[in-house]
Formats: structure tokens, C-alpha cells, sequence
């Protein structure tokens, strides 16, 4: 019953419905302008209005805010990106890696330098990978995935603080929307459905240090536990994988080209090792609770023993599982030689960089709706993935290009940037997008967290011909590339 669980929550999505009032101008809910407040406001003077308001300057709200700020219809516009934080100081790149990356597909590297972030990227430090290798624990099957040959990139590791600082230094380009640092949200008011001329038609937003704002439309980028998808009253669908992911810093045993991604699925989940420079590696592993704390706590020989086995160790073969499949791979071969692919060993691990291991919890949420009157939720504020595909941050530069053109024709049109219209053609189209990825990605997570020997068998023999059949592979690249 878990491996249909992943689809039972894409149909039920799909089945719900929009439930608040429409109106010319967008639309309207709770708690608008009293006589009180009108009262208030003309003794104090309006908030401030801004056409925009981004609350969440991670990479995903730095990218919205470095999007409509370069956006030629929205010139006019008056946009606030709000940020908890410090702002970061621009310096030179600390010499060792941050153990947070992000694996970059090439449609979001496209996206990044459509902004013009991608330059600073470039010119701070990343690393590209031509091939992807997948395989089984507990059997020989495998699946590779590369392009052109190796000629072409499959995606590109960047550490998270590279992709931050490349946003901000091309927000701060611009010139064009106003960064309020170490600001926190702490109360939104909402329009009513049904406005008279003394009502406030606006998001009312109150911050931490007593100043108010309002706005035509507000962002929610502030995370899985976005205040802001809890305020506008919008419900998530979540739990919890009772995983927690180990990051660290790997250093090789010897320099290689390393240009390719490992993963191998584990019974107690993935382990991936992501190329970082020639003889550096990061390295993501989702594995229990009580397995994670052991590992952190481990010293660093017995760490990097325990890594070493992961990839390389046969231990959960069976004799069945090992002859099936290599039936099934003599008879692939045979009928399309052209779909073999060469298995790759993964490189070897010496040592790890002082004080770069951590631990985080994983789990699976996804808003019910990405839109509701005057706000939009993008990146984990709207939905939270597995890391073992990769695509957690790709879905959110997803949501930006999406909601930033939606806007963007919003304001050539004349249109109220709050209006459901635009909010709600944003949702549907990375509903439709975002669903069958996070499906997919909780399907494979639950499909490769048990040993039993039928559904071992299954996989592998799914994962086999997947492998053999390249116009699959080919589809699959597509989807996951965009």
C-alpha cells in the first residue's frame, strides 16, 4: 500500500478545488481595514505599498526578486524583498567547500544566466558532471545516464552559498528592488471577499520592528515552514521518511577527472557522492535517524571505512537476484546492443574536510494550493522533496520563471499583478509539472527502502530495462532537465 502512496497524493491534489471568491481586481479574504484602522492610518500616515513583496531571501526569493527586477514590463513597479538575515559581506570564497550543494539541471543553469547570475557562478567556482551512474544494492542492475557521448553536461554542482552570492550580486546590480536585511514578518492582514470604499484592498503586512507595509501581491519564500502559507490559511499535505541526510565534504584517494555522479540505493536509502573539483566530493546520505547519529559521531576512519563500503560492499546480494539479472542483461544486450552501457567504479574515498559533516531531517509536504488572494508560494514553501533526485532546487527556480511571467504579462496588460487570473494559470501549470516529479521521486524512495526479494526482482529488472531501452532514457533526461 506505501508504493501507491506517491500517487495517491497527485490524485488527490488534482481532485481539490479552488475555494475563495473572485472579484475584477484578484480576489479577497479576512481581516481588511477596519474604520479603526482607516482611523489610525490617517493619524499615522498609509504603509508603504509595494507593488511586490518576497518574503524569504534564500536562493529561490533571491531568484524571484533578481527576475523582476531585470523583467522590462515591471520596471515601474515598486518590489521589497524581505530577509531575515545579515546581508552577506562580499569577500573572496572561503578555501574549503561548503558541505551544502545543489545539483543544477541544465534548464535551471539556463534560467541562472538568463538573470545573469550564471556568470558569477562561473567566475567563483563549480563543477560540471557528464554521466550519472544509479545502481542497486542489492543486485548488479544499473542505469546510466549521460548525453551526446559525453559531450554535453548532464547537470552542475554548486555549492548553496556560491548560488546565493551570484543572486545577490546581480540583484544588487540592478538597482531595482529594495532589500530589507535582518526583517521578519510578523502578522498578515488579508483583504475581505466583499470590499466597500472604506476597506483596504491590499496585504497588510506588520513587521517585527513595528513598521507596517502593504501589497498587491506577496511571495512566499520562506521555506517548509513558510509563516506565510500558514497565514494566508493554506494546508499542506506532509510526512515524515523517519530519514535523516548526512552531508559532508569528501576528499578522493587520488585526483580523477570527476565528472561523474554516483548513487546507489541502499536499503536504508541513497547514497550519493556529487563531484566537486578533481579530487573533492560531496556527499549526501539519507539513512535513518539513529544510523545518521552514528555516522556523525563516528571518527573520521571509520567514517570514511563506512562510505567506502556503502559503494563498493555486495553484502545484501543474493545468488537468485545476481543469476536473474544477469539472464535478463545477456538477453538485453542481445536484442539492443546499442542501449549497453559500461558499468564505472566509483572513485575511492581517503579522507573528509574537518568539521564538514552534518545532519538534517527529510520528509515529503506539498502545499494544497500554491495561490490564494494577493500571495503566491514558491520553492519548499510550496513543496518539499527527497534529495535523491536531485531536484528540490530546480523545482523552485521552476516556480520563479513560471510566477515571474505570469506577472511579467500581468503588467503588460494593465492587469492588477494580484489577480487570481495569472496567480492561478502559475499554479496550474507547475502543479502539473511539480506533481509527478515529487510522485515519482516518493515512489522511488519506497520502492528501493526494502529487501524483499519479489519487489528486488521487479526493480531490477525494471531498472535493467530502462537502462537497455535509450529512447526512455532519453524522455526521462528531458523531463528531468527542464
Amino acid at each position: 500500500m506505501n508504493l501507491w502512496r506517491g500517487a495517491r497524493l497527485a490524485y488527490g491534489l488534482r481532485l481539490q478545488e479552488r475555494s475563495w471568491l473572485l472579484w475584477d481586481g484578484g480576489c479577497c479574504r479576512r481581516g481588511c481595514s477596519s474604520s479603526s484602522s482607516k482611523q489610525e492610518e490617517q493619524e499615522t500616515g498609509p504603509p508603504e505599498f509595494y507593488d511586490v513583496v518576497i518574503s524569504g531571501g534564500g536562493m529561490v526569493g533571491t531568484a524571484m526578486a533578481c527576475a523582476l527586477a531585470y523583467d522590462p514590463n515591471l520596471l515601474e513597479k515598486k518590489i521589497l524583498l524581505l530577509e531575515a538575515g545579515n546581508k552577506k559581506a562580499d569577500g573572496q570564497l572561503p578555501e574549503l567547500y561548503s558541505n551544502r550543494v545543489s545539483a543544477l539541471t541544465p534548464g535551471s543553469a539556463a534560467f541562472l544566466s538568463r538573470l545573469g547570475a550564471w556568470d558569477h557562478i562561473c567566475n567563483m567556482r563549480y563543477k560540471p558532471f557528464k554521466r550519472m551512474q544509479v545502481w542497486d544494492e542489492c543486485s548488479d542492475a544499473m542505469i546510466t545516464f549521460d548525453k551526446a557521448n559525453l559531450l554535453e553536461d548532464m547537470g552542475f554542482i554548486v555549492e548553496n552559498d556560491v548560488l546565493l552570492s551570484a543572486l545577490s550580486k546581480q540583484l544588487t546590480a540592478a538597482d531595482r528592488v529594495h532589500v530589507l536585511y535582518r526583517s521578519k514578518a510578523v502578522n498578515y492582514t488579508w483583504p475581505e471577499p466583499c470590499l466597500s470604499p472604506d476597506m483596504n484592498p491590499w496585504v497588510q503586512i506588520e513587521l517585527a520592528d513595528g513598521n507596517k507595509l502593504q501589497a498587491s501581491v506577496l511571495i512566499g519564500a520562506d521555506g517548509p515552514n513558510s509563516v506565510v502559507r500558514q497565514s494566508a490559511g493554506i494546508q499542506t499535505m506532509q510526512w515524515k521518511y523517519d530519514q535523516s541526510a548526512v552531508v559532508a565534504t569528501l576528499r578522493l584517494a587520488e585526483p580523477t577527472d570527476n565528472n561523474v555522479a554516483w548513487q546507489r540505493f541502499l536499503v536504508t536509502g541513497p547514497i550519493a557522492m556529487l563531484p566537486l573539483s578533481d579530487d573533492l566530493s560531496s556527499l549526501v546520505w539519507s539513512t535513518s535517524h539513529q544510523h545518521a547519529s552514528d555516522l556523525l559521531s563516528m571518527d573520521e576512519e571509520t567514517f570514511v571505512d563506512a562510505i567506502n563500503s556503502a559503494f563498493w560492499s555486495n553484502e545484501n546480494h543474493t545468488e537468485f537476484i545476481d543469476t536473474a539479472s544477469s539472464i535478463l542483461k545477456t538477453a538485453l544486450t542481445f536484442l539492443m546492443p546499442s542501449g549497453t552501457s559500461v558499468r564505472q567504479l566509483p572513485p575511492s574515498v581517503a579522507h573528509i574536510d574537518p568539521k564538514s559533516r552534518a545532519i538534517f531531517p527529510l520528509g515529503l509536504g506539498h502545499a494544497t494550493k500554491y495561490v490564494g488572494p494577493r500571495v503566491a508560494l514558491i520553492g519548499d514553501a510550496a513543496h518539499r522533496v527527497h534529495p535523491l533526485a536531485g531536484q528540490g532546487v530546480n523545482l523552485g527556480f521552476g516556480d520563479v520563471a513560471s510566477l515571474s511571467q505570469h506577472l511579467s504579462e500581468a503588467a503588460y496588460n494593465g492587469e492588477d499583478l494580484g489577480s487570481t487570473n495569472h496567480l492561478n494559470a502559475f499554479e496550474t501549470e507547475r502543479q502539473r509539472h511539480n506533481l509527478p516529479v515529487m510522485a515519482a521521486i516518493d515512489l522511488l524512495k519506497r520502492l528501493y527502502s526494502t529487501k524483499s526479494i519479489p519487489l528486488v526482482l521487479l526493480r531490477s529488472l525494471g531498472l535493467q530495462a530502462t537502462n537497455a531501452f535509450v529512447p526512455i532514457k532519453e524522455q526521462i533526461m528531458a523531463f528531468a532537465s527542464r
